[in-house]
């Protein structure tokens, strides 16, 4: 039924994700001459949509083109007939998936070790159970390191170009790679679409770094394509500007040389995902030094999370959680001083404030 399959909230997703709308030339010189207008119009705007992260419905898509419910199902319908997408359905025959797959000349399904964005959870209906959610699952699945298997590697090492990058990869190692390190590069180029001159300039800068593991180097490639780094230049400029903060995080920590992939990942947590200002995030740090002598990133960690938590925006707005933080500690000595009048004959109990702040701060 129809009705079944506009119901359920679903989510559109593809392989080799990109952030920006790209049709291709073999969509329209093997695809758009057998499809009307309504099939090519409902198509293209899925793709529009996906790429701006924006939601829509079936009945928005009919409003929009002035089509019926229907003909956008239809048009749904042919495209998968196509194979340039797959409509997926949960157990109540409700649709949960809209998978759009990459254009090839035989319509046949990726490779095995091409990157691909797996299904995103099928989510349950909501207010407005008919919202069609055409984004991609996560941006961290986006980027997802996939499984490569023996033969991938074998074909990725046969080809000419990458004989030359590999050899360049271990001149900058000092040693040979193991299998793992050139599936790493594979997974530059296959999933990060990363040139052979960014992975050049990616390589040189972590080794200049003094950082020769491969996590870190992954951890640094990572954030270049999740920042949209594309070419040397831009990975420069990117990388001297991120330098700077992440140096003066580390110092501000008490930290001394190079980061870790871990720490990396908690200063880009904080950067990008909560996306706070340097001097909210100094803040932070001269609380956790003032603190403790140890584990400070994850200190560090549960203060911001707090404060993204309670939308802490500015500094200024820190004075609210801090206000709030002493109302309760208060309202807690007051109910321990009244009970221990009541109850007196019952042994007193010395709270430890700052492990109380310290959970107040990990919630």
């Amino acid at each position: 039924m129809i009705g079944e399959w506009i119901m359920g909230k679903f989510t559109i997703y593809k392989d080799d994700y990109a952030d920006s709308t790209i049709i291709p030339n073999r969509f329209i010189d093997e695809y758009m001459k057998d499809a009307n207008d309504a099939q090519i119009k409902i198509y293209l705007y899925l793709i529009r949509m996906m790429g701006a992260n924006l939601s829509t419905s079936v009945s928005e898509i009919a409003d929009k083109f002035n089509h019926t419910e229907k003909d956008v199902m239809r048009a749904l319908k042919y495209w998968e007939k196509t194979k340039l997408l797959s409509l997926e359905y949960d157990e109540s025959k409700t649709l949960s998936g809209i998978h759009l797959k990459e254009i090839s000349s035989t319509g046949q399904e990726p490779a095995s070790g091409e990157c691909r964005i797996s299904q995103a959870e099928s989510q349950k209906a909501v207010s407005h159970p008919s919202v069609l959610s055409i984004s991609p699952k996560q941006a961290d699945d986006a980027f997802a390191k996939p499984a490569y298997s023996a033969d991938d590697l074998k074909m990725f090492r046969g080809n000419e170009e990458t004989a030359q990058l590999l050899f360049i990869t271990e001149s900058y190692i000092g040693r040979p790679l193991t299998a793992g390190e050139m599936k790493s590069i594979l997974y530059f180029k296959d999933c990060l679409h990363f040139s052979d001159d960014l992975i050049d300039y990616l390589l040189q800068y972590c080794v200049d770094r003094g950082k020769k593991d491969f996590k870190y180097i992954e951890a640094v490639a990572l954030n270049w394509a999740k920042s949209g780094v594309t070419t040397p230049k831009q990975a420069e400029k990117f990388a001297s500007r991120y330098d700077k903060s992440v140096y003066t995080i580390m110092k501000e920590l008490g930290k001394n040389g190079s980061p870790t992939s871990k720490e990396l990942e908690y200063i880009s947590r904080w950067v990008k995902d909560y996306g706070f200002a340097p001097d909210i995030i100094s803040e932070a740090c001269e609380r956790t030094v003032m603190a403790t002598d140890s584990h400070r990133f994850e200190y560090a960690e549960g203060i911001l999370s707090n404060w993204k938590k309670e939308n802490v925006q500015r500094k200024s707005d820190i004075q609210r959680i801090d206000d709030l933080y002493q109302k309760r500690r208060q309202q807690k000595t007051t109910a321990s001083v009244s009970a221990g009048n009541r109850f007196n004959q019952f042994s007193q109990r010395n709270y430890d404030f700052e492990e109380l702040e310290a959970k107040l701060l990990s919630k």
